[in-house]
């Protein structure tokens, strides 16, 4: 099966690969590294559709790896707000710095491997795709081929060990970068989650789980445990200025979640299983509605608090954001939701 496999998915890639702003096309020399490294820590866990235009955003401010790394660690996490996964962002930061004093990126997967925020799945994809080394490349889109195509019904997690070594038996040498993204296109467009378009497969004929007649069941999942629901309050505060309404902004502790983001001030949710800290300030307050948000271990209910009375200044660091460009703050999605809900009741 192995030359098989290599074969027509090359063949196949060459007339069918997908068109990104952060690839060669098939057969041409391999892309910069850096655009390589940007789009795979990017794509963890996020859609190609929502990633094109940071990506378009990132490479025209910072075009170069040694521009992102003498970026303000603050600039870089403003230009990343609404993507998500924000330690992914200081990664980001800490990766540029250490290859911008090695002078570029190493090539062996191994060495790739021990940059900071670099793990086995990103050290393997820059590997083969930017340096053409030959490594095993397995994200969710290939998992899921290489479960099908070999019917390893073993449930997830532990089946990914026999995943691994299956891909790596159809992982070819030569032009290891394209089968690598091969790999991850037809993961993407052919054989889904939802819809295994067996007609269209360039693998159809060596597929043992379409053999069997049941591709879609695989790869076999464990069941979801539910969420927990946590509960907090953020608070609006708002005052007059000179230059027009303003409203109170802090930067949130370095460490732990949203670290490091311009936020609004809360009372301590994300430190807590529930929020129960003090305002930032004292006086009246009111409703402003609730925001909800799903993070990766709990869901959120966040109620948003208006202050009514006079405004005096909030405890601690901060600072008055002008509230007609509320939208350059980089703010993270669950904040932004919060401005939006209380903008939108005026």
């Amino acid at each position: 099966m192995t030359a098989t496999v290599s074969t027509l998915l090359l063949d196949w890639y060459d007339r069918a690969a997908r068109r990104l702003p952060w690839r060669a096309p098939p057969g041409e020399a391999p892309p910069d590294p850096y655009r390589v490294w940007l789009s795979e820590v990017m794509l963890q866990q996020t859609t190609v559709a929502a990633v094109a235009p940071y990506f378009a955003k990132f490479t025209d401010r910072w075009p170069t790896v040694a521009a992102l790394a003498a970026a303000p660690e603050e600039e870089v996490m403003a230009a990343w707000a609404g993507l998500g996964y924000y330690s992914r962002a200081r990664n980001l930061v800490r990766c540029a710095r250490a290859v911008a004093a090695m002078g570029g990126f190493p090539a062996s997967e191994a060495d790739l491997r021990k940059l900071p925020g670099l793990g086995d799945y990103t050290a393997a994809a820059v590997a083969a795709i930017a340096f053409g080394q030959r490594a095993v490349v397995v994200d969710a889109n290939v998992e899921r081929v290489v479960a099908r195509l070999f019917a390893i019904r073993e449930p997830l997690p532990g089946a990914r060990k026999a995943i691994r070594a299956a891909a790596d038996a159809i992982t070819p040498s030569a032009r290891a970068g394209d089968f690598a993204q091969a790999m991850m296109d037809l993961g993407a467009t052919v054989c889904t989650a939802r819809d295994a378009k067996c007609l269209l497969c360039p693998l159809a004929g060596e597929c043992r789980a379409r053999a069997e007649g049941d591709p879609l069941e695989l790869p076999v999942k464990a069941a979801k445990k539910a969420k927990p629901r946590r509960t907090g309050t953020t608070f609006w505060i708002e005052r007059d200025a000179p230059e027009g309404q303003q409203v109170w902004l802090v930067t949130r502790a370095p460490k732990g979640m949203l670290g490091g983001m311009r936020a609004l001030p809360d009372d301590g949710w994300a430190a807590r299983r529930d929020g129960h800290g003090d305002a930032p300030v004292s006086g009246a307050w009111k409703a402003g509605g609730v925001v909800r948000h799903s993070f990766t271990h709990f869901d959120l209910e966040l109620g948003v608090a208006i202050h009514a009375g006079d405004k005096p200044a909030p405890a601690g660091e901060g600072e008055w954001w002008p509230l007609d460009r509320i939208d350059e703050a980089g703010l993270p999605t669950l904040f932004a939701k919060a401005a939006q809900l209380v903008l939108a009741a005026r």
